[in-house]
């Protein structure tokens, strides 16, 4: 899988269900290769996955939840369900982030970080998912969907646990991006040290 396959800004469905779904699909082929990657190439396909699920809740954060909880019918608990999950999450991929693929207890905490977003991903998509789908019209989804891709072009690449409102990502989130960007330039121009 290349890079180019894992941006989802440049995805090309427009309805965000459709959207956010083929992102999970995309989350789960991309624990895969880490999984079967050698312990000396694992770097690169950990960065996509970090990049992947840092872009993609942020957008969820920030366009989604706030439409689920005023669309859907106790749509306040469902996304605050979400939201401490995604807090959880964010937190270990953080920490495993900073201890890099070489850490001895980078397998386990794949697998760990990887049960934990599974189970966040089947929890949106029971919970979220259905009831947007069926409580929203085909261009209140267009609308999000273009929502999503633009919020996701200005997301940060990297996890930062705590911020997991709208509010908080709109405060920090474009300074955070632009350095984690400019954080990625140089490290992709250092042969991936950095």
């Amino acid at each position: 899988m290349s890079q180019a396959q894992t941006i989802p800004e440049l995805m090309g469905e427009n309805d965000v269900i459709d959207l956010l779904l083929r992102q999970h699909a995309l989350i789960r082929d991309l624990f895969d290769e880490v999984e079967r990657a050698a312990e000396g190439e694992r770097d690169e396909p950990f960065r996509r996955l970090v990049r992947l699920l840092a872009v993609h809740e942020t957008a969820e954060e920030e366009v989604v939840h706030p439409y689920a909880r005023r669309k859907i019918d106790g749509g306040e608990e469902v996304v605050e369900d979400r939201l401490a999950e995604e807090n959880e999450a964010k937190r270990l991929l953080t920490r495993m982030e900073k201890a890099g693929t070489t850490d001895p207890a980078f397998p386990a905490n794949l697998t760990t970080l990887r049960e934990a977003v599974t189970a966040h991903a089947r929890a949106e998509e029971r919970y979220e998912f259905v009831r947007l789908r069926a409580e929203t019209t085909e261009a209140e989804r267009r609308a999000m969907a273009a929502g999503v891709k633009a919020a996701e072009a200005m997301a940060p690449t990297h996890p930062h646990p705590g911020v997991e409102s709208a509010v908080k990502n709109l405060l920090v989130g474009t300074p955070t991006a632009i350095m984690d960007r400019v954080r990625d330039v140089i490290r992709d121009a250092m042969g991936g040290k950095g």
